[in-house]
């Protein structure tokens, strides 16, 4: 098959979310399985310096009374052909965020469409989020290329109806108020990034106001829950990290912790409890739940805090005044880093994530991938992804609260604390954390099954063997 995923992040690219992560890591799963894909995005000005780019276009376009040039490169460390959408809108380095973010976009997807049209013609469109929502509409009538729409965040919708209709092009049978909402109308498809969260957005406290959409369309919905890099994200090999571990020597995994306590300025404490946070700084989460507990945790406890992220300036500030109470206790970077990120990961003893809803999370996966254990809220993808700890039955992965209550945020954080005393029960955790499957092979052989349904085709026959299909491609 030849498929076209047409994202506004890719790792290790451009990312900001867990979409970054899929559009980095799902293309190259898919062409080892034997299919021809490629990755369609914009050409940032922050890209420059990360990939190698041809100074000639491989193709020249117009949309929207503007013209644009298509780039054509590969993703790092990866033989997946990459297309970078050129125009001087998308010049600046951060991905969102702009004033025009919704015209931009919406020239994006309007560029990729006459791409698909006129350049690279593919049998299906794999269009992610809001940024891509109008692909489906204007791929309706065109009989020879089927649409999968992925939601990523149904928070994020798009413009309106009414700033549609002034920017681009909407066709006379479009529905639909705005551009999420068109796109799940219009798409052969449409997937969520975790089974749960395909049941939670049908419901008025997840729908977002699409609930009923959602459930009208039910019949074309599913969900996929996203894996990680295997590779990228092994403590056993990780440059980022200055001690190797595996499963079987987590007695190594101590080293890591006193590189990050010293670090981020903490007290070297190695029998402390260390929490660490990586993520965006916004209500989706949990942030405010984090700010009405740790303050009391951290007062009754010998425990310790990090936190790693960028976001809403309120929550950045109310972290900042936090750490300043507790010197050597807490410590928060107010920005991004990979390798920063990599060591929180590799030397915390859990990871906070009490999100208020998650259409997936990657943040949780990698933090067991590297023993460090979660503590959860259950909805969404961590539902699908982290399990209770059983220790008299030796068994789950993390300690999970129901409730969006900072008592039940707490009662987790004291449970796990206590738990981290006994080391060997502790360690068996551990290990049965970092034992956890989150491989993409799985994930991409679901969507090879979409793709499969969408273009009528048997979906073993387009598996291989290996896989579970029935034909070596």
């Amino acid at each position: 098959m030849r498929i076209l995923f047409v994202a506004a992040e890719a790792a290790p690219l451009a990312k900001v979310g867990g979409m970054g992560d899929v559009v980095g890591t799902l293309p190259k799963i898919l062409r080892q399985m034997g299919h021809d894909v490629r990755v369609f995005m914009p050409y940032y000005g922050s890209l420059a310096g990360k990939v190698e780019i041809p100074l000639e276009p491989v193709w020249r376009g117009r949309a929207m009374f503007n013209d644009f040039a298509v780039y054509e490169t590969k993703l790092p460390k990866t033989d997946v052909p990459l297309y970078l959408f050129g125009h001087p809108c998308f010049d600046p380095e951060q991905v969102y965020g702009s004033d025009d973010e919704e015209w931009r976009f919406t020239f994006f997807a309007n560029g990729a469409a006459e791409f698909a049209w006129n350049h690279w013609k593919p049998n299906i469109i794999h269009c992610h989020d809001w940024h891509t929502g109008m692909i489906p509409v204007w791929m309706h009538e065109t009989s020879d290329i089927g649409t999968v729409f992925t939601i990523h965040n149904l928070a994020y919708q798009g413009p309106w109806r009414s700033k549609l209709e002034r920017i681009t092009w909407c066709p006379w049978f479009m529905q639909g108020h705005n551009t999420m909402a068109a796109a799940v109308q219009y798409a052969d498809r449409v997937n969520t990034v975790s089974p749960t969260y395909a049941e939670q957005i049908r419901t008025p406290e997840y729908g977002e106001s699409l609930e009923g959409l959602l459930s009208f369309i039910s019949g074309k919905l599913s969900g996929i829950v996203n894996g990680i890099d295997l590779e990228s994200f092994n403590p056993a090999t990780d440059p980022k990290i200055e001690h190797s571990y595996t499963a079987e020597t987590l007695d190594k995994r101590a080293k890591n912790k006193a590189v990050i306590q010293k670090e981020m300025g903490l007290d070297q404490n190695p029998e402390g409890f260390l929490i660490g946070l990586v993520g965006r700084l916004v209500e989706q989460k949990g942030i405010e739940l984090i700010l009405q507990t740790m303050d009391r945790y951290l007062a009754y406890s010998d425990a310790q805090f990090v936190v790693l992220g960028s976001g809403d300036r309120y929550y950045e500030n109310q972290l900042w005044e936090l750490t300043a109470r507790y010197p050597g206790r807490a410590a928060a970077y107010i920005m991004y880093s990979d390798g920063l990120a990599h060591k929180i990961y590799a030397g915390c003893d859990a990871f906070l994530m009490p999100s208020r809803f998650e259409p997936c999370g990657i943040s949780q996966m990698i933090a067991m991938r590297y023993g460090c254990v979660p503590i959860v809220r259950r909805t969404g993808g961590l539902v699908d992804t982290v399990t209770h700890n059983d220790p008299i039955n030796e068994a789950g992965t993390g300690y999970c609260f129901d409730r969006y209550e900072p008592l039940d945020l707490f009662t987790s954080m004291v449970r796990a604390s206590e738990a981290y005393r006994f080391k060997p029960q502790w360690e068996a955790l551990q290990r049965r954390a970092m034992n956890t499957s989150f491989s993409w092979e799985q994930s991409a052989v679901e969507y090879i099954k979409l793709y499969s349904e969408v273009m009528g085709l048997p979906a073993d026959d387009q598996i291989p063997v290996k896989y579970g299909g029935t034909v070596e491609i």
